[in-house]
């Protein structure tokens, strides 16, 4: 019984730990434009998420280290989805963080929930031919 209680007071804290806290970050952040989200680069790298959920914030330095090393090869977008909940139903998210691929047309192409580690999005990034421009 101890252990059941346990767990559902960890399942409370990490769901309160994702809610709809409004604090600010350093993180950039996109607005919808349909394909336009896409710009001039070969991948958008879209992550929807919060900046109060533990995941999320865990994709930060990854977002700013991809962004870095492949400059704008790759166009990184931030939507926190309590405060702009119009991406949310866009890419019809289920959970957060969520990361989006898309290509240089506006589809997309791979998907991931969860907290997505920096050498496994290299590694799809690869099979793009994206390479990095700095290491």
């Amino acid at each position: 019984m101890k252990l059941i209680i346990t767990a559902f007071i960890i399942l409370s804290a990490l769901y309160i730990s994702c809610g709809k806290k409004d604090v600010t970050d350093n993180v950039t952040t996109g607005k919808l434009s349909g394909s336009s989200e896409t710009n001039n680069a070969k991948i958008t790298f879209v992550e929807l998420g919060s900046v109060n959920c533990v995941p999320c914030r865990q994709m930060q330095p990854v977002m700013r280290s991809i962004e870095e090393k492949y400059g704008e090869q790759v166009k990184v977008v931030f939507h926190d989805v309590w405060k702009d909940k119009d991406a949310g139903k866009k890419y019809n998210i289920q959970l957060i963080p969520t990361q989006v691929f898309l290509d240089e047309n506006g589809n997309e192409f791979y998907r991931h929930e969860g907290f997505y580690a920096e050498e496994e999005i290299i590694k799809l990034l690869e099979t793009r031919n994206v390479k990095p421009i700095k290491n």
